[in-house]
């Protein structure tokens, strides 16, 4: 097992977030757990992975609603200029301790590109899902 410099209750809260994608179909992630629409949207879309990742809140340090929306624009900058197709998302705890975090769910971003790219934005984990249609915390410190 690897171990992680990221407190152990974080990593708990990461796991039990609702992690939530807009759309014209939206639907709910939950780590561990199946999602079935993500079934039928890999066959629409022809992709075999996604990643769900945001800029916010720099390895977990809760910056305020503004720079949160500077960080969210730059990565959303940076998905366009890559040609990535995303949706927008939001990371929701049941609890509703800590604010819902805006977020991107990336479709076709392979498991080291989208590790890289919230390695950029200062994340202490991401969420991705392979063919198998089951979300993975991915820790990255």
């Amino acid at each position: 097992m690897t171990t992680s410099c990221i407190d152990p209750q974080t990593v708990q809260a990461y796991q039990e977030t609702h992690y939530c994608v807009s759309g014209p179909n939206p639907f709910v992630m939950h780590v561990g757990v199946t999602c079935e629409p993500l079934q039928k949207l890999f066959r629409k879309m022809q992709a075999d992975c996604a990643s769900f990742i945001t800029a916010c809140n720099p390895y977990g340090e809760d910056v305020g609603e503004s720079v949160n929306a500077q960080r969210q624009t730059l990565l959303a900058n940076e998905l366009t200029k890559r040609s990535l197709m995303y949706m927008e998302g939001t990371g929701k705890h049941p609890s509703g301790g800590w604010p819902p975090e805006h977020s991107f769910f990336v479709v076709g971003l392979s498991l080291e590109a989208a590790k890289a790219l919230a390695r950029e934005h200062q994340q202490n984990a991401m969420v991705w899902v392979g063919l198998d249609c089951v979300p993975q915390l991915i820790l990255l410190r």
